[in-house]
């Protein structure tokens, strides 16, 4: 694992700087929530808040009433603007506790010694994603993975295929996979290595001047759209094609209630499709995808502290039938968009994923950037 210690990471320092001196230019003028009255009873979260909710339930002020339940302690919002603004509210003891995507966590965690004490779930309870690269069963790719052999490389034979990615900096979709192809030498980076802008005429270079590396409101955007861009193959044989995204896409788009476009090429059932390094033999793929962590600064929280925020939020992510409830589990849906939250560890969480893509051409910028807005 490496540390940020590149010049970006300079910037990103200046610009905290800058955002601590004033650090009301982080919180959000517009909404405003309860504040402790015992300060020294108090648990405060930084939160990145929106200017009014629709939905009650989607307000973060139900999570904190809960916690303060489970806690006996009183429990707070700080609102925050950005990811930046989170990071700088626990490096100042401002806030506690702060959500943040894995992104941002990570960069915090290397900058500033931040850590992490629990992470939301995925739909499958996970608190990651695996990264992989999709592709027809009959695809040449597919066979080598499929029979292992050792003078047959399968990431080697991805070279001038037709690479559908789910947009041009998505982690499981981009990052992650070139990441690994450049770090074990099979992408040689075309431009600059120091900018992001890179990344793009690199994957041009090695995969097709056909690979799909599409905006948001395209049809091939996101996980969906990249599995699409394998199945509908338009401008070639399917087996030329591959798509990188997390592991369940395919039962995701595919499996029970599959979408229209699934098996209306060369693929006639989900055995059609593969995954490379993946189900074949067990393995990890290009690499984990972490989910948004609970990030806390071990030099405001104490052990204790931390234990007993962990159990209640293990408590609130109880299913019915093993003894939670289903309000609090309503509670996650609504606030975060997660089933419940997974108690773990920062190197257990973080460790792999700045190993995964640290050769990306520009990625310390490209967070740095980032996290700044």
């Amino acid at each position: 694992m490496f540390r940020a210690t590149l010049p970006a990471v300079h910037a990103l320092l200046m610009c905290l700087v800058m955002v601590s001196a004033g650090l009301s230019g982080c919180l959000s003028s517009s909404v405003s929530f309860p504040t402790c009255e015992d300060q020294d009873n108090c648990l405060t979260i930084a939160f990145e808040t929106k200017e009014e909710y629709q939905n009650t339930e989607e307000n973060p002020q139900e999570f904190a009433d809960r916690l303060a339940e489970l806690l006996d302690m009183e429990v707070e919002i700080y609102p925050v603007t950005s990811a930046a603004g989170a990071i700088e509210a626990l490096r100042f003891g401002h806030a506690d506790i702060g959500f943040m995507d894995g992104g941002a966590a990570w960069l915090s965690w290397q900058t500033h010694g931040l850590e992490v004490l629990a992470a939301e779930q995925k739909a499958d309870g996970r608190p990651f994603y695996k990264a992989i690269a999709w592709v027809h069963v009959d695809s040449d790719i597919a066979q080598a993975d499929l029979d292992d052999d050792p003078d047959t490389d399968p990431f080697a034979l991805m070279e001038g295929k037709v690479s559908c990615h789910t947009s041009a900096l998505g982690s499981s979709g981009m990052l992650l996979p070139m990441g690994f192809m450049i770090s074990n030498g099979y992408v040689e980076v075309v431009g600059d290595p120091d900018t992001i802008d890179s990344l793009t005429d690199t994957v041009r270079n090695h995969f097709s001047e056909d690979s799909s590396i599409p905006s948001s409101g395209t049809p091939y955007h996101k996980y969906i759209g990249s599995l699409r861009c394998l199945a509908e193959h338009s401008t070639g044989d399917a087996t030329d094609y591959i798509s990188f995204a997390k592991d369940p896409t395919v039962p995701d788009y595919c499996g029970e209630s599959p979408e229209d476009w699934c098996f209306e090429g060369d693929f006639d059932s989900t055995a059609d499709f593969h995954g490379v390094n993946y189900s074949a033999n067990g393995g990890d793929g290009f690499g984990r995808a972490p989910s948004h962590p609970v990030m806390f600064n071990p030099a405001y929280m104490d052990a204790a502290q931390v234990a007993a925020l962990q159990e209640a939020l293990r408590t609130m992510s109880l299913e019915a039938d093993a003894g939670g409830s289903q309000s609090d589990l309503d509670i996650l849906d609504a606030v975060f968009s997660t089933p419940g939250f997974t108690i773990i560890d920062t190197e257990s969480h973080l460790g792999t994923y700045g190993d995964a893509i640290e050769d990306v051409p520009g990625i310390e910028a490209y967070f740095n950037e980032k996290v700044a807005n």
